[in-house]
């Protein structure tokens, strides 16, 4: 039977502090530092011969570099980064890696896969209808020339280098008028079987045709869309990984500031262009978002109600007098100075008239009736005032004509008196029969003035056609008026909330 034993010793332990092993033929010392152990193999034989028990043995050495199990004195392998760049000869002098797509074959298309996450809407410019958003965008796609075996390089699966020294794909954003003033990454990734990562995050400043139809409780949707410049689909073909549900909901947590608009959703889409002849892919991020409408409605709605309200009491006002008027006109005044705010916000480029134009122009136009049925009013019952003076001056003509009537008729009376005094008593009561009708013809001449000036004045005291027609016509217009600016507020806010465009 043979029973094979092993264990590793040192040298100095083994042959002491003289002992060496030389070679005869040697002619020059190694001036390397010889291995200081060595491997003990032992073979015992055990065999029953002539019934006796006979055991041999029998010994072999070898000289080892380390010994073979773990004992506290084994040494590691020690690997860097740049074993891995050195492999691959990734230098910034080799320019072979960044001028060209890094493909073996140049049929073979590059599949670039496109993710973009939405960290922040800065800012949204209706007037120059611009849209300011943070992003952060993952370009991943595949170097054929870039491949080696981590158990080489002691595990070392992923290396950073400097973004210049490997080829990127010319992606670019067809709404986008301002470049990004911030650096982009300086680096990128590569693993061990040839992808290559770039993450980097913009502001960027894109175009968006706004829909202000519905203003403030308007949603705008943005798009941002992802392309090549030169290269054609055969050459690079994008994709994405994540669906839009996903892409939303992580937009939605890593959002971190929204000032004035929320955002409501994020889709994602693929579709082939044709700008110059050759077929494109585009990849296009739709982003939705909704306007934070309370600033708007406490800001510009209600104070316009609020004119509309104090035009309607102008109605308890007297319409003698200017006061009524001037106080409708400064109320038109202070809505025309809302709607040249509200001119400055929208954009003139629009579709459709705005909701809230429309809102304006409609209380406007009550207003405008409002102060054109005051000025009729007030035309009236002044053309009822000056009928009313013209009379007055007739029936004071006439009295005074009378009175000299009666002054005369007084006069020639006193004449007459004088002259039968020197005629003598017995002509007197000859004429007494004539003298009392002219007296009784001018008393009826006395009461019929006494009456006409007492008719005059109870109708000054009394209003007049025109009067009476302007009392009528302000009942029936603050009728109509308050019909009409209840219907139309209730039609505006009802559209207003109504989601369907």
């Amino acid at each position: 039977m043979l029973a094979p034993f092993r264990c590793s010793l040192l040298l100095s332990w083994i042959f002491g502090s003289g002992g060496a092993l030389s070679s005869a033929s040697g002619t020059e010392r190694d001036k390397a530092s010889p291995s200081p152990y060595l491997d003990v193999e032992s073979y015992v034989w055990v065999e029953y011969r002539n019934e006796q028990v006979v055991i041999s043995t029998r010994k072999v050495v070898t000289i080892v570099a380390a010994p073979p199990s773990g004992d506290g004195m084994s040494s590691e392998k020690v690997c860097s980064y740049h074993d891995v760049l050195n492999y691959l000869n990734l230098t910034k002098a080799n320019e072979m890696f960044s001028l060209t797509r890094p493909v073996k074959d140049y049929k073979k298309p590059t599949e670039v896969f496109l993710e973009v996450l939405l960290y922040a809407i800065l800012d949204v410019k209706e007037i120059d209808q611009t849209f300011v958003p943070y992003v952060w965008i993952l370009l991943i796609w595949q170097n054929d020339y870039i491949h080696w075996n981590p158990s080489d390089f002691c595990g070392i699966e992923r290396v950073t280098l400097p973004t210049e020294i490997l080829w990127k794909p010319d992606l670019t954003i067809e709404e986008m008028t301002e470049r990004d003033k911030a650096p982009p990454s300086p680096h990128l990734t590569i693993d061990n079987d040839g992808k290559v990562y770039v993450q980097n995050d913009q502001v960027l400043v894109s175009t968006c045709r706004m829909q202000v139809y519905k203003f403030p409780f308007d949603v705008q949707s943005c798009t941002l869309s992802f392309k090549s410049v030169i290269h054609s689909a055969n050459e690079i073909k994008l994709f994405h990984n994540l669906n839009s549900s996903v892409t939303a909901e992580w937009s939605r947590e890593l959002m971190r500031t929204q000032y004035e608009w929320l955002f409501v959703d994020m889709t994602v889409t693929n579709k082939t262009v044709v700008p110059f002849g050759d077929e494109q892919d585009t990849i296009i991020y739709t982003i939705s978002m909704k306007r934070r409408s309370v600033l708007y409605i406490v800001n510009f709605l209600v104070p316009v109600l609020f004119f509309l309200c104090l035009d309607l009491t102008s109605f308890l006002i007297s319409d003698r007098g200017g006061e009524k008027l001037s106080f409708k006109v400064t109320v038109l005044l202070a809505v025309t100075v809302m709607q040249l705010i509200l001119n400055e916000i929208l954009p003139s480029s629009s579709d459709k008239v705005p909701l809230i134009a429309v809102y304006c122009i409609g209380i406007f136009a009550l207003m405008m009736l409002s102060l054109l049925e005051t000025i009729l009013v007030m035309y009236l019952m002044e053309k009822d005032s000056a009928s009313q003076e013209d009379a007055t001056d007739i029936n004071q003509s006439v009295g005074e004509s009378s009175g000299g009537k009666r002054g005369r008729a007084i006069n020639l009376r006193s004449c007459e008196g004088a002259t039968s005094l020197f005629q003598g008593g017995i002509s007197q009561s000859t004429e007494e029969p004539h003298a009392f009708e002219k007296l009784s013809y001018e008393l009826k001449e006395v009461v019929r003035i006494l009456t006409l000036l007492l008719n005059n004045s109870k109708n000054e005291g009394k209003p007049g056609y025109w009067t009476k027609t302007t009392k009528t016509i302000n009942r029936a217009y603050f009728i109509f008026y308050v019909t009409a600016a209840s219907l139309f507020i209730i039609c505006m806010f009802s559209i207003w909330t109504n989601e369907e465009e």
